[in-house]
């Protein structure tokens, strides 16, 4: 039997990339013939990631809207007409048997030209509320594979399946201890550490948080390990000079060995970082990202606050409340040890083989 073509589409940020790679990875180990193809966005972070991670990428010449900016949308019209050929050539060229979209602006022209021709497709939305471009390709895709129940609102019922987060295999089969992440960041094993993670592209409230309250942060005994994100590493570490117990950088490509570091967790609510977050049962604070759609990630982390799992504050009180919160946090022991029973309760470390499994056996 000859082995199949898949291609995976999709990216943007590390929450669609990081669960695509681990899909691939599982749909390799189950067959080890079958040939995988990313196609990303030109000058987007998967173009960087996918071939770091040992697979072939193209790349397409398309961006999402830009609500900030409306002169910046004048060539959108355009890219998008372009990428529809782009994907054409690549679709021709490959010719999978399926294919499989994992969100971001180059999942939705790929998809679409695929169900047009009959080619089977797959969608894995990581968020408890699916993004539009999803909801439109839902209705013709032969499976939707999603986190959490309650997701019929968005998807013909027949065709979910609820399988919970991929996540990466290097945070999921960690065996990395706490002494050996301090060490990894040149960290004091003596003293309580916090991760600080804005997501892939970093966050701006929580990085002006630490910026602003540094001194307090470090005059109450804890260290830091602070991925910044691109836009406010130079600021990050002018400010971090001559200063101990602090790591700093725009990001973090070991992320097993910040996770096994750190004793608390501030971080934003994307859907993976919940997902890895219960994985390695961390007490986390979480600053939802205000301007993700239908606010999304404001659900992801009240899902968890009201199971006793993690802490949530606004973004818009971030800069003044995080560092008082996680200060307090530290010196309450049995409050982190419930929340970290609790947000592990939540795991599930198997998503990618299950989602790989169902892939090979309908295609």
């Amino acid at each position: 039997m000859l082995s199949k073509k898949v291609i995976i589409a999709g990216g943007g940020t590390g929450g669609h990339i990081f669960p695509a790679i681990a899909i691939a990875n599982a749909l390799k180990k189950k067959d080890a013939g079958i040939e995988i193809l990313f196609v990303g966005a030109k000058g987007k972070m998967e173009m960087e990631k996918v071939p770091q991670a040992g697979y072939r990428i193209e790349g397409l010449d398309i961006a999402g809207f830009n609500r900030s900016s409306l002169i910046k949308n004048i060539g959108l019209p355009f890219k998008l007409v372009k990428s529809f050929f782009q994907v054409r050539l690549i679709m021709n060229s490959f010719r999978p048997d399926a294919v499989i979209g994992v969100g971001g602006y180059s999942s939705f022209p790929v998809l679409r030209f695929a169900q047009a021709k009959g080619i089977s497709t797959f969608i894995h939305e990581s968020n408890s509320f699916a993004g539009k471009s999803n909801i439109l390709l839902g209705k013709k895709a032969t499976k939707i594979f999603v986190a959490t129940g309650g997701m019929e609102k968005f998807f013909p019922v027949e065709k979910i399946m609820v399988t919970g987060n991929p996540v990466r295999e290097s945070i999921s089969q960690s065996v990395i201890t706490r002494n050996e992440g301090i060490r990894f960041f040149s960290l004091d094993e003596n003293k309580k550490t916090v991760f600080v993670v804005g997501g892939s592209l970093g966050a701006k409230s929580i990085n002006e948080a630490v910026y602003n309250h540094l001194d307090e942060f470090l005059g109450s005994g804890l260290q830091l390990i602070w991925q910044t994100g691109k836009p406010y590493v130079a600021k990050a570490k002018e400010r971090i000079k001559g200063k101990q117990g602090i790591w700093a950088n725009d990001f973090i490509t070991k992320m097993e060995y910040a996770y096994a570091a750190a004793d608390m967790v501030i971080a934003r609510s994307g859907a993976m970082t919940v997902s890895e977050l219960c994985v390695v049962k961390k007490p986390v604070l979480f600053v939802p990202y205000p301007f993700a759609a239908e606010d999304h990630q404001k659900v992801n982390a009240e899902t968890l606050v009201n199971k006793n799992a993690a802490l949530m504050v606004k973004d818009n009180e971030a800069v003044n409340k995080v560092v008082p919160m996680i200060i307090e946090l530290s010196k309450d022991e049995s409050r982190q040890n419930e929340l970290k029973k609790n947000i592990g309760a939540l795991a599930v470390t198997n998503a990618d083989e299950v989602i790989a499994g169902k892939i090979i056996e309908l295609i």
